[in-house]
């Protein structure tokens, strides 16, 4: 069987760049990737965040590379990855939806929106609280992928209100595609790990020991491994 081609999706306030470790170690283990710019970030940081705009994204990756496909999405990289599987024409052959095991909706949501609309209205819009976590909470290296595609400091109320259409828990009901939830033992978005298992058809769970949210740039070997495990497996049972 064919091995199936990686696309990596990333989260909010950064652009494919994060993905710059991870794509080393795929390629130099022979696999096809590709790291997406979704709306409003990286090379597409010129135009609104929407749920379509970011889909269609997907799509376009999905189209560039040969399949199967594998979907790696992390935080809102991991809901959208999810939220594009559940309507897409061509559906992918796994996920792999990382940092993303709380509903994004209701009270986490509305809370998450205020704290990020305060942040926003700084004079800098959060680019020195943002700057300062990054090198406290990273290595140099990954710091650096964070914002090497540009950061679009006053996306975060666009793209949480756009997130406030996604139903995860009804999307995961609707995939049939094999899902891995990859979580860092520290990550904050975990609190619903459980509801989120029940909710999928064919989903597994993977807790990374001392990651936090950021669990592709905490500890990007074991990320990459368990990603490539995800591969492999799917490439098996792939006709």
């Amino acid at each position: 069987m064919s091995t199936p081609s990686i696309i990596l999706v990333h989260g909010i306030r950064t652009s494919a760049t994060m993905w710059r470790g991870q794509i080393e170690l795929h390629e130099a283990a022979g696999r096809r990737v590709v790291a997406v710019d979704l709306p409003a970030h990286g090379t597409r940081m010129d135009e609104p965040f929407t749920l379509a705009g970011a889909r269609a994204a997907i799509d376009e990756a999905v189209a560039e590379l040969p399949g199967p496909h594998v979907v790696v999405g992390l935080s809102m990289g991991g809901y959208i990855a999810l939220h594009w599987a559940a309507r897409a024409e061509q559906p992918p052959a796994a996920i792999l939806a990382a940092s993303c095991c709380t509903q994004p909706s209701g009270a986490a949501l509305a809370g998450y929106r205020a704290v990020a609309g305060a942040i926003e209205a700084l004079p800098d819009q959060g680019r020195f609280l943002g700057n300062t976590m990054a090198r406290l909470t990273l290595s140099p290296d990954a710091a650096r992928d964070v914002n090497a595609g540009g950061v679009p400091w006053g996306v975060m109320g666009q793209a949480l209100t756009a997130m406030n259409e996604v139903d995860t828990l009804a999307d995961l009901a609707t995939i049939e595609a094999p899902i891995w939830f990859v979580n860092g033992a520290w990550d904050h978005f975990r609190t619903q790990e459980r509801r989120f298992l029940a909710a999928a058809q064919y989903a597994q769970l993977c807790v990374v020991p001392g990651a936090g949210h950021l669990v592709s740039l905490d500890r990007p070997e074991a990320f990459a491994r368990l990603t490539g495990l995800l591969v492999e497996r799917t490439r098996l049972v792939t006709v």
